[in-house]
């Protein structure tokens, strides 16, 4: 953590700007911990810094890391006479104290400006980066402060809902993290115009955060968190460990628990930017002169189930471009156009506008007062969305926005398309780097015999999708699996995961389930 305080300072260095660090481990255990640096605009670092923050950390001796900061310092030209700014945050982990200690210890010794913002989320600490960055510009975010996050996303919501009748109580299972003090101080903020519980809150608890509960939890295992008890009629979703991924569901009439995930997300969304679009009917002005109508594209990766992909296709009739998994693939994807709509599965996403897209909005009055609304519903979007990053907080609020205008239940958002049953199979082998991906993921190049065997199979039922695809850290591969049904999902993953683990290097014991 020492070294990466350094290697702030020297991106700040670089860019002449504020940089973010954000300690949290996210979704994963609470003994795990981890660290991501953030850019002035609130994107994720930049790739090529990657590789200097692997080999930093991998120095073996105090020559070695002097060694690693020189090449950093020669490759960037980076002016070492310049100032720089770092601030810094961290989510509720008992490790957190400690780490913040060591990153303050490398901030302090390269003379680093310093703000502490203690306890954040990690949609915050972006929020904060971009406020900072953009402070005193025509593209001014907003104020670097709790309270200026809080009033920005209420200011925005109350305008979006006015004169709708408010929704019935949403439960909102925090993952025993950060989020659950982070979102009472919104609901103090934003009073009777929300009715919201908040639920797993227990942040001073040990072992509890993302135990059995958050986002993650109940997106695997297709199971409400431990803690709640949801009942026909209730309204529910769960954030993660540092709240920046959502998922919505509830019990339906039947007992049966229905899981509304990040394809879900993208799709309302998206089908109410669409109506807006049509209804608003602008121009958005482009480089070379000319005008044309809105740009909006859904990003998704190969995760994505194919009947959200079918129905944003030829229902919305809006473009579904696909990247290489990983939200850095996505968000760089979504800013090619106007607005770029992007939600991985497991719910972590926004929606970008382009700066075209915002100015016309700003600039642009209706000729008739439905058209007026119209602007002024994608104007609202722009401010009620967090555009630095996914934000589960704010993609609550654009979802209870949306859900409200709709007049919605949770089941009729859910009514408008049916996911089809998918399965998902980690198989331990002895080399990943034998697998190669192509097509966003969705097919292998090698070994080809293995992606042969695939179509061949997926032909055997109907909807029948599958892919296979190595981790990035590990030697294990993930393969994916869906049709029509979840006994044909099911037999389609097993086969392949079998052939997997029997022709290609498979590890350990053979799973008796594999066919």
């Amino acid at each position: 953590m020492f070294r990466i305080g350094l290697l702030a300072v020297l991106r700040s260095k670089c860019l002449g700007k504020t940089i973010g660090v954000m300690i949290t481990a996210s979704h994963n255990p609470e003994i795990d911990n981890g660290v991501k640096l953030v850019e002035p605009l609130g994107e994720m670092l930049k790739q090529s810094w990657e590789g200097y923050c692997t080999e930093l950390a991998n120095a073996e001796t105090e020559d070695a890391m002097i060694e690693s900061l020189k090449k950093v310092i020669s490759e960037e030209n980076i002016p070492m006479d310049v100032a720089s700014s770092v601030v810094i945050a961290r989510d509720t982990r008992p490790s957190g104290d400690l780490l913040v200690k060591a990153l303050l210890d490398g901030l302090n010794v390269m003379k680093a400006d310093i703000k502490n913002y203690d306890m954040l989320t990690t949609p915050q600490l972006h929020y904060m980066v971009r406020c900072i960055n953009t402070k005193g510009t025509p593209d001014a975010y907003g104020e670097p402060t709790t309270d200026g996050y809080y009033n920005k996303l209420y200011a925005a919501f109350k305008r979006f809902i006015s004169g709708k009748p408010k929704l019935s109580q949403l439960h909102v299972d925090c993952a025993n993290g950060v989020g659950a003090p982070k979102l009472k101080e919104l609901i103090k903020v934003m009073g009777d115009d929300i009715d919201i519980k908040v639920e797993n809150d227990q942040i001073t608890t040990k072992g509890k955060l993302n135990y059995k509960c958050g986002a993650d939890f109940v997106k695997l295992n297709q199971l409400q968190p431990e803690g709640m008890e949801l009942k026909p009629g209730y309204r529910a979703c769960s954030l993660d460990g540092d709240a920046d991924r959502i998922v919505y569901y509830y019990v339906d009439n039947d007992n049966k628990f229905r899981l509304l995930d990040g394809d879900k997300i993208a799709s309302i969304a998206a089908g109410y930017i669409m109506d807006m679009a049509k209804i608003a009917n602008i121009e958005i002005p482009r480089e070379d002169g000319s005008k044309s109508p809105l740009k909006i594209g859904v990003v998704q990766t190969a995760y994505a189930n194919g009947s959200s992909t079918d129905y944003l296709r030829n229902k919305l009739n809006v473009p579904v471009p696909f990247t290489q998994t990983g939200v850095k693939h996505l968000h760089h994807e979504a800013q090619k156009y106007d607005v770029g709509v992007y939600f991985e599965a497991n719910g972590h996403g926004t929606v970008l506008f382009s700066d075209a897209a915002i100015k016309t909005f700003k600039n642009t009055k209706g000729s008739t007062p439905e058209q007026e609304k119209a602007i002024e519903s994608l104007q609202g979007l722009t401010e009620l969305i967090n555009q630095a990053v996914g934000d589960a907080i704010s993609d609550m609020l654009l979802v209870e926005a949306i859900l409200t205008v709709r007049g919605w239940t949770l089941e009729q958002w859910n009514s408008q398309y049916t996911d089809l049953p998918s399965k998902q199979e980690k198989v331990k082998v002895a080399n990943r780097h034998q697998f190669k991906c192509i097509k966003a993921d969705t097919e292998l190049a090698e070994p080809k015999e293995l992606q042969d065997i695939i179509n061949v199979e997926v032909k055997k039922y109907p909807h029948g999708r599958c892919f296979v695809r190595p981790s990035g850290t590990e030697d294990i591969v993930r393969v994916y699996a869906e049709a029509d049904t979840t006994e044909n999902a099911l037999k389609l993953n097993y086969t392949i995961s079998g052939v997997v683990f029997d022709k290609f290097g498979g590890v350990g014991e053979r799973p008796s389930y594999y066919l």
